[in-house]
């Protein structure tokens, strides 16, 4: 039976669950010694469960509203799609698409790196990466041979905490893991037929067997993540970053390019040449559910398998979009490191005078320096002409308000608007909204809004 993808609460069921009570962040994060560990939730009121602190416990917080208020829960098609058992990924990495199993083709080779993404994106890696380990080992390879390189393209290096937190114990104990230096130790693997002179990582290039690990989810520019971009940008060289972000999108005017627009996308295309010139040998693409466990796996060639993954991820990922709530609420999880990505939610469902809220709970804040997007003259001006860049804002709130205990200025300056708030805890976020919205509001929570995406149409 499918699941309905929107949830609503009314304000008469809510108003019979509780009657009236104060509100309140129930599920609220405190750091003990021993950790991050939450309050108890209370039962009775009108509320919604999210999850935060993706790889820091992916810890489910409630979220407690006015009971006069009534709910919209905006959920994906594939939410409550079960996790995969040990058994069923084994079987997907043991039937790959397009090339013999992994330690077949293995066989006789010394050296093999497995890339991995890094804390930007939501990918459950810690149970395949072991499988693939098995599999080389099975083939006759050490383990001082196997090595795991980050795939962050020019995002900022990956400190051993965090190389922990995504690969997890078993793997960064047993082997050796490297960052990604987009500026040096590159080697020249050829040209695209757009022009993209293609350098990549020395130790990619260099191994006998090159395996690409990535987790599906929509993007802007190359329709879907996964697949070849795990080559480019993810080990590539700073300046074929540039090309395809700045010549080939056209920054913003290409009309091949966007939200799951894949297979004749010229960013996706340009990324499929570099990984050919790169000599992928096996790939794995993952498609997780709103808990960040993997529900499905693609495994073998890396353009065959990301085409099949994407066209499973169109038709899970896929949330209705509310209409003229009166507040609209995002939650960035698990994708906080780039919270902002969820503001096109509150631009196609929040009304004129509408409140939107963000929500980013995760320690980590939005600390992820993309050093393309650093480079002064990338996008035509530099840092203090970013603070005027008017595309990070909602155009028709008449308050934008970030719900944090974590954020900087630096994140609060990237939204452009003169009415924005920082809130370190829930009741702030409710006070804010009930000075504008006093005994009715429609809201719509989109809770793991940072995975969904329109129902766009995958081509």
């Amino acid at each position: 039976m499918e699941r309905s993808t929107r949830k609503t609460i009314s304000r008469r069921s809510s108003l019979k669950m509780i009657g009236a009570g104060a509100v309140s962040l129930v599920g609220t994060l405190v750091l003990t010694r021993w950790g991050w560990a939450q309050t108890p939730f209370v039962a009775g009121t009108n509320h919604v469960n999210i999850r935060t602190h993706e790889f820091y416990g992916d810890i489910e917080e409630q979220l407690a509203f006015p009971v006069t208020w009534e709910l919209d829960v905006m959920h994906m098609k594939g939410h409550g799609r079960p996790g995969l058992t040990s058994d069923q990924i084994r079987q997907r990495i043991d039937q790959p698409i397009g090339t013999p199993p992994l330690r077949e083709m293995s066989a006789g080779k010394k050296t093999a790196v497995i890339t991995f993404d890094d804390l930007t994106r939501p990918t459950p890696i810690r149970e395949i990466l072991p499988m693939l380990v098995d599999d080389l080992r099975a083939a006759g390879l050490k383990d001082e041979n196997i090595l795991f390189l980050g795939s962050f393209g020019s995002h900022r290096p990956m400190t051993h905490a965090e190389a922990r937190a995504k690969l997890g114990d078993y793997i960064v104990n047993n082997f050796a893991w490297v960052n990604h230096n987009p500026w040096e130790n590159l080697v020249d693997v050829g040209v695209t037929s757009r022009g993209n002179k293609i350098k990549v990582n020395y130790l990619f290039a260099r191994a006998d067997i090159r395996i690409t690990v990535s987790g599906v989810k929509g993007h802007p520019d190359a329709g879907y993540g996964g697949g070849a971009k795990a080559v480019l940008p993810g080990v590539a060289w700073m300046e074929s970053i540039d090309y395809f972000h700045r010549t080939i999108t056209g920054l913003g005017t290409n009309p091949t390019v966007g939200l799951a627009k894949v297979f004749k996308n010229d960013v996706r295309l340009d990324m499929e040449e570099a990984a050919r010139l790169a000599g992928v040998n096996f790939s794995v693409q993952i498609l997780y559910n709103e808990r960040r466990e993997p529900t499905d796996i693609f495994a073998g060639d890396v353009i065959e398998t990301h085409h099949e993954a994407c066209r499973l991820a169109n038709g899970i990922l896929r949330t209705p979009t509310a209409k003229d709530a009166d507040i609209v609420i995002a939650n960035a999880y698990p994708r906080n490191r780039q919270a902002l990505a969820v503001l096109g939610w509150h631009k196609s469902s929040l009304r004129d005078g509408g409140s939107s809220v963000i929500i980013a709970q995760h320690p980590d804040a939005m600390s992820t320096m993309h050093y393309l997007n650093e480079r002064r003259g990338h996008k035509g001006h530099g840092y203090w002409e970013n603070l005027a860049d008017d595309r990070k804002t909602v155009p028709q709130a008449s308050q934008i308000i970030l719900f944090s205990q974590y954020m900087h200025k630096r994140d609060v300056d990237q939204i452009s608007s003169k009415n924005v708030h920082l809130a370190r805890s829930w009741n702030e976020v409710i006070t804010l909204l009930q000075k504008q919205h006093r005994t009715e509001a429609r809201v719509a929570v989109y809770p793991y809004a940072n995975i969904q995406h329109p129902e766009v149409d995958l081509t």
